[in-house]
């Protein structure tokens, strides 16, 4: 049987549906190439840089879509647990996976020199809280996560509940780093910290994404506020 361009190009479309819908990480990076395209609109990348941004993304994809067909060939070969068949699923997924940390670096070389500027006067923009709002603010959230545990009456002080205490002082504290040293690499690299500390408690299920994400947000946002407002009550006492 001979296929007409079309019906060719019809079936590939189909196995990137197909790859779509069942594959949550396809649906992740479809959703980061879109940030990424809405990024360039902003930014004034040239065009060699937008054309290694594009190979990057499609590489990502491709090896996506290569992992899904190897898993499905493996399931049709060995629908039974085997050894060997783990190895070919989990050897498709380091490929992924290497080719992730590749459109990773490639994206952090082209995009630094563009966002970073930007990142470090929002940073400026908000102030150096000092020691002293940086003690204040993650007591404050210490208290209010209690308050809030207690209101929902869900989980302990260290245990479960309404919001992740871990999380809120993680990014409390990954929040006031930002805005103390004002770098963007330290900033992500402390943020990063904090989102493997919350993580953590997805992976020994305490806490679910929805406490993880308050939490998160409960502890940036309050600690945002008290350098503002320290800033502004006493900018005398800022270090």
């Amino acid at each position: 049987m001979t296929y007409r361009f079309i019906d060719s190009v019809n079936f590939a479309i189909q196995g990137i549906l197909h790859a779509t819908r069942t594959q949550k990480h396809m649906r992740y990076h479809f959703c980061s190439a879109i940030l990424l395209l809405v990024a360039v609109l902003f930014l004034r990348i040239s065009s060699v840089e937008f054309t290694l941004l594009c190979l990057s993304v499609s590489f990502v994809l491709f090896a996506e879509m290569l992992n899904t067909a190897i898993e499905a060939i493996v399931d049709l070969v060995s629908p039974e647990y085997h050894p060997l068949a783990k190895v070919a699923k989990d050897t498709a997924a380091g490929g992924v996976l290497i080719a992730a940390c590749g459109a990773a670096v490639m994206g952090y070389s082209i995009l630094a020199k563009y966002i970073f500027p930007c990142y470090r006067r929002f940073l400026t923009m908000i102030g150096t809280p000092g020691e002293m709002a940086t003690l204040v603010s993650i007591l404050i959230v210490v208290i209010i996560v209690i308050i809030l545990k207690a209101l929902t009456g869900t989980g302990s002080s260290l245990h479960g509940g309404l919001p992740s205490g871990h999380a809120a002082v993680a990014f409390s504290i990954a929040t006031s780093v930002s805005l103390n040293t004002g770098d963007p690499i330290i900033s992500i690299l402390t943020i990063a910290l904090a989102a493997m500390v919350s993580h953590s408690r997805l992976l020994m299920h305490i806490h679910t994404m929805r406490e993880v994400i308050f939490g998160a947000l409960t502890g940036s946002v309050i600690t945002v506020i008290i350098s503002l407002l320290f800033r502004t009550i006493r900018p005398e006492h800022i270090l």
